[in-house]
């Protein structure tokens, strides 16, 4: 049954950073690294829609982050064009129903904290040109626009540029991701929000009491807004006992989003981060496997999400709801306010 299901569903990954993978290799490889390495993923993992983050590594920063953030743009324009018969670069609802009829995966691009853009927020206008349909304006630290979580003790808001920023993207129809921002930078953007958020990575407090996750309130003012909050699979996110990772693990942060947020409100946001570290890091250094953090058995990437069907059919959440969580309910609040 919940293979059925998990076929006949719209399934949304709402970040996956493959696109620093694939920017890695030579621009005459990007199509076919993607196509040999990634595609098959994909296609085994049911996955229909695909976000994919623009994020900025250290060594970008500040003087390349926005030549890089360009370049990583430019790539997955030439992924796509070189894959054309299986995927499709999206920019509104009406791309994204056309490639999903096609057989298609969607691609959706966003940008994981804006270095490139800094405190010049009239770029925001420009990424959206290029394709770009969600962005998230903080990470661990510091940036011109917010704070990221680990600087929760400093209480601070968004900045004059942060909230410009989230005008703007409100204007563009760009939807504003909270994942990564801050505490009071949360509560701060859930007091000027006009359009409804998204958290493309987030898990929920209450069940691991770490910085990166979402409270039941945060939860609350997402799903207030019409917004969506994606569930994260980092297993450092999901509990603090390497021993309890697990599949089930993720249902358990699902069904407390859902018991806060409403069904309508939760989605899927894996993070499938362990293989893209071990592709984007130097032989002589340590890759995601020597960090336990990153081990999860059987969700090491795509093609592993039919257990989260799996998992959530054991469990006997309704048909309905569970073909909301996989993907039905990113789809809509992209065909309704993306682009």
């Amino acid at each position: 049954m919940s293979s059925e299901l998990h076929h006949r569903a719209v399934v949304a990954d709402a970040h996956n950073d493959l696109l620093m993978a694939v920017a890695a290799r030579p621009p005459e490889r990007w199509g076919s690294f993607f196509r040999d390495r990634w595609l098959p993923q994909l296609r085994e993992g049911g996955v229909g829609i695909q976000v994919l983050p623009v994020f900025i590594d250290e060594q970008y920063r500040p003087e390349g982050a926005l030549r890089q953030t360009l370049r990583m743009i430019e790539c997955a324009h030439v992924l796509a064009e070189d894959n054309g018969e299986q995927v499709a670069l999206c920019v509104n609802g009406a791309d994204i129903d056309r490639a999903l009829a096609e057989d298609k995966t969607a691609l959706v691009l966003a940008l994981e904290s804006a270095p490139g853009i800094d405190a010049s927020v009239e770029l925001f206008s420009t990424l959206f040109r290029l394709g770009v349909r969600i962005a998230s304006i903080a990470h661990w630290g510091r940036t011109p626009l917010a704070d990221g979580s680990r600087e929760d003790a400093t209480g601070s808001r968004l900045t004059a540029p942060g909230v410009q920023a989230l005008r703007e993207m409100e204007r563009l129809g760009m939807l504003f991701d909270i994942s990564h921002l801050g505490a009071s930078g949360v509560a701060h953007v859930l007091e000027l929000a006009t359009r409804p958020l998204i958290a493309t990575h987030s898990c929920a407090r209450a069940l691991r009491d770490h910085h990166r996750n979402l409270t039941d309130d945060q939860i609350r003012g997402v799903a207030g807004t019409g917004g969506v909050v994606c569930v994260n699979f980092v297993p450092d996110f999901l509990t603090d006992d390497q021993a309890k990772v697990s599949v089930d693990r993720v249902v358990d942060h699902i069904e407390h989003v859902a018991s806060v947020a409403g069904t309508d409100h939760v989605g899927l946001g894996p993070d499938f981060v362990r293989e893209v570290i071990a592709d984007v890091t130097a032989p002589c250094c340590e890759t995601a496997d020597d960090d336990p953090s990153f081990r999860f058995p059987g969700l090491e990437g795509p093609a592993g999400l039919p257990l989260v069907t799996e998992a959530m059919v054991r469990r006997g959440l309704p048909e309905q709801d569970i073909l909301k969580i996989l993907g039905g309910n990113i789809r809509r609040l992209m065909n309704t306010h993306m682009g």
